[in-house]
Formats: structure tokens, sequence, C-alpha cells
């Protein structure tokens, strides 16, 4: 019982300022439907459930979700959002975005010029954003992230860039991209 509760605790995920960087923008959007990507501590899924009518969050990591944070409803234990056939109004990701040669922490390592998990997630919930939906996500300059910009393009999305932050050692980026096709 001690290795089990030790286990839940590791497990847990807590907000960090590129969680709350991205939840300053949250707070400007509303409509129907909205898709936390990694929902982790629920915080950002919490935060659209306060604006939107239908919102769904998922985590690839089940005990996670099951010992949220920020309890919230319609969770989903699987990968970006393969297990989902809908559409959303707005979808919102904290991607791990760190540039990594190994994945350790699905939380944070986005593998190779932090580029490969990310790609996984864009390829994941792409049909997943309304055509007109927004998609809103965090990315470092730790990371190629005008190779994710440009791969967003490469979708049918258009970003670009809505606020940058600076940190002690990285700037966090905060993209939008539109889906137009």
């Amino acid at each position: 019982m001690i290795l089990q509760k030790k286990f839940l605790r590791d497990e847990e995920y807590s907000p960090a300022e590129d969680t709350f960087f991205i939840a300053d923008y949250i707070e400007k959007e509303k409509g129907l439907s909205a898709l936390d990507v990694g929902s982790g501590s629920g915080y950002l899924t919490k935060l659209l459930s306060e604006k939107f009518t239908f919102v769904v969050g998922t985590d690839i990591n089940f005990v996670v979700l099951k010992n949220q944070t920020y309890s919230t409803k319609n969770l989903v234990c699987c990968n970006g959002s393969d297990a989902l056939k809908l559409e959303f109004d707005l979808v919102v990701c904290n991607l791990p975005y760190l540039a990594t040669d190994e994945i350790l922490d699905a939380t944070t390592d986005g593998g190779k010029d932090g580029f490969e998990i990310p790609k996984k997630i864009f390829d994941s919930l792409y049909n997943n954003i309304k055509i007109g939906g927004k998609f809103l996500f965090v990315t470092s300059s730790l990371s190629d992230y005008p190779k994710l910009m440009n791969y967003a393009q490469k979708l049918g999305l258009s970003p670009r860039i809505l606020a940058k932050k600076k940190l002690f050692f990285e700037e966090l980026i905060l993209v939008e991209a539109i889906r137009h096709k």
C-alpha cells in the first residue's frame, strides 16, 4: 500500500509557468466545444469548462487523469486525441516541447528538436479542429519551433505567434493556429 501511494504521489502533475501562460489566453476564449490535449493537472480543462458548453480533456497517463488536482468531467485516456471522433471550436495543448535525445518524461520531452512528440500530437488532433477553429499551443525557444509551425502549416493550419514570455533559461512561445481546410 505504501508503494501504491508513493506511485500515485509521484504521478501527480501540478501546473507550471507554461500552463499559466496559456491560461491567460484561454480566459479570453468562449464557445460551444473545447478540447485540452494533455490535460495533466486539469487546470486548463477546468478553465475551459467555465467558458465552453462541452469540454473534453485527454492525457496519456491514466493515473494522472484519475488523480487530477483540478478535477473535471469528460476525461479520456489516450495518445493525443486518437480516441476522439469529434470536432471542437478550440483545441489547446501544453506540448511536451523540450528537445531531448530520449523520451524520459512524457510531460516535457519532445524528442529530437522538440519536434518528434509534438508532430505526433498534431497528427492526432488535426481532425478534431473544426474548420475555422483554433488550436492554441505552447512551445519553447529551446525547441525547433519554426519547424513545428511549418508542419502546422503543411497540415492546413495558419499558425502565428500570439505571445512570448522570457524565463530564466528559455522563452515560452504561444502559437495560435486556425484550421482553414
